[in-house]
């Protein structure tokens, strides 16, 4: 499953027990009308992948459903497993933005120059 929207929150890597376990949050807002603010866990390796993120990033996050049971009472978990930023982050960081102003094309210029064509 995934989860779109844009980073709310993103909390400090807390380690926990003798076995070091670690485990980091993430706040995604969802952009529907009625947005959603969905807790995401990261944990052991998986902590790290938030470090290239900040908050106001829009990000397309993995997660799976987890539940578990204890003591008669039933808890449910969404665990990411890939972050990225979303398709319309990625453009804006790949394309320039526009100047009004076209590049030259030098090749073009010059076998327009050499040929001898009357246009």
């Amino acid at each position: 499953m995934n989860v779109q929207g844009k980073i709310k929150v993103i909390g400090t890597t807390e380690t926990i027990g003798a076995k070091a376990f670690r485990k980091r949050l993430v706040v995604i807002e969802t952009a529907e009308q009625y947005p959603q603010l969905i807790p995401i866990e990261f944990t052991q390796d998986k902590t790290s992948l938030l470090d290239n993120f900040n908050v106001g990033d829009d990000a397309n996050v993995s997660i799976n459903l987890r539940g578990s049971e204890w003591q008669g009472k039933y808890y449910a978990n969404i665990q990411g497993w890939r972050i990225e930023k979303s398709e319309s982050e990625k453009e804006s960081q790949r394309t320039p933005p526009f100047d009004g102003k076209e590049p030259i094309n030098n090749a073009l210029q010059q076998e327009t120059e050499e040929s001898d064509l009357p246009f």
